[in-house]
């Protein structure tokens, strides 16, 4: 079975977390800058089978698309362009940076260590993911 693959899309850097081939469980893959990133997904796919692309959706609290929206989007049909076989989907990733960094605590980091964005990031795509998994099992029920 193929991998799911996460991205927390940021305007300097994005976090990605992958699946394993199960589909069971998000792990944390690594922070690429946002200039590096479609390279880095074609090497990733030439070397794991990448089922989907989750991505997360800006979104205010209000519910309608943050300033970020239009760099996803502008993303998005990068994806489209170079990788067309692959399914591309959008999750929203509201309150994932909050969540992010009280996994941290929770995980008994030192201050300095939570701030660390590029972990941050990391760990945004994974919960990204997770949940992303979570309400496709949930959807099948």
């Amino acid at each position: 079975m193929a991998r799911i693959m996460a991205i927390d899309y940021g305007n300097k850097r994005c976090g990605i977390a992958v699946t394993d081939t199960l589909q069971i469980i998000a792990n944390g893959l690594t922070t690429v800058g946002s200039g590096e990133l479609l390279d880095f997904i074609r090497n990733y796919i030439a070397r794991e089978p990448v089922e989907c692309i989750v991505l997360g959706k800006p979104k205010q609290v209000n519910n309608k698309p943050s300033e970020n929206m239009r760099y996803v989007t502008a993303f998005i049909n990068s994806l489209h362009k170079h990788l067309p076989n692959v399914k591309v989907e959008l999750y929203d990733e509201r309150f994932t940076s909050v969540l992010a960094h009280r996994t941290m605590i929770d995980a008994g980091l030192g201050r300095m260590a939570r701030r660390n964005k590029e972990l941050v990031d990391e760990i945004s795509a994974t919960i990204i993911l997770q949940d992303y998994l979570e309400s496709k099992k949930y959807s099948k029920l």
